[in-house]
């Protein structure tokens, strides 16, 4: 039986080289939140939860932009690229009306707190200020995170304890949001099913390792083979090539007068 690990030992950690390898089309698959974004020259911005700032680079070429982000490593990548980026937790910013917008990809589900999150970027926002982003909806992931909780009930482990997702519906996303002092314009649910670069194998060691590491180490090969096996006849095609089953939640918004 897998013994149980402590948080700090059992956390999600982001390595840019592995990310670039095997999370590529993240980026790529935000760039129509950017033009729901349509950042304007003299606008100030911040991206929350930048990552390697792929996408905040884009957002610098039109706009003034900071990136926050969690992950000293991602960060470090990010300013590598010229760009004002910040390790920051998304759920204690220090920002005061600073920002006209706030844009976020693939990031929120990530964050457990979103009132807390939601909060900050109120606070962030310049008043009549937006908040445009995309995350993991209802049902993302959902043959892989079925398959990861069955793997790790089977060895003992808690893996509602070891899972780091927030996955909102329509409805819990719009009640968020409109909570905090935001008018929705635009909210929708919709699947996006992603082909991956790689092996399913590679996207859980560069997504999953808040289960993995709950495991020891010559534990968790055999478990992503089980994983693989258990959700091939629904995301491989057979000849080496995974699909998975991706679902967004975006949205843009904009704080009510008086919030």
């Amino acid at each position: 039986m897998a013994r149980s690990r402590p948080q700090s030992e059992a956390s999600q950690r982001w390595d840019p080289e592995r990310y670039r390898r095997n999370a590529s089309f993240v980026a790529a698959g935000g760039e129509p939140v950017l033009d729901l974004l349509a950042p304007r020259a003299g606008e100030r911005i911040l991206d929350l939860g930048c990552g390697e700032g792929a996408l905040t680079r884009l957002i610098a070429e039109r706009a003034t932009v900071v990136g926050i982000d969690a992950s000293a490593e991602q960060v470090a990548s990010a300013r590598a690229r010229g760009l004002d980026a910040r390790v920051m937790d998304a759920a204690a910013l220090p920002f005061q009306a600073e920002f006209d917008a706030v844009f976020s990809n693939a990031a929120l589900h990530w964050m457990k707190d979103l009132d807390a999150v939601a909060a900050c970027v109120r606070r962030a926002l310049k008043p009549g200020g937006r908040f445009v982003a995309e995350m993991g909806g209802e049902g993302n992931v959902a043959a892989v995170r079925r398959a990861l909780h069955h793997a790790l009930a089977r060895r003992g482990v808690d893996a509602a304890a070891a899972d780091p997702w927030r996955f909102l519906s329509v409805a819990e996303g719009r009640a968020l949001l409109e909570h905090h002092g935001f008018a929705v314009r635009f909210i929708e649910l919709f699947s996006r099913p992603t082909k991956l670069p790689g092996t399913l194998a590679d996207w859980l060691d560069t997504f999953a390792e808040s289960f993995l590491n709950r495991l020891d180490p010559g534990q968790r090969g055999p478990v992503k083979a089980e994983i693989e096996e258990y959700v091939k006849d629904r995301l491989s095609d057979g000849a080496g090539h995974w699909t998975v089953d991706y679902v967004r939640l975006r949205f843009a918004a904009e704080l009510r007068p008086g919030t």
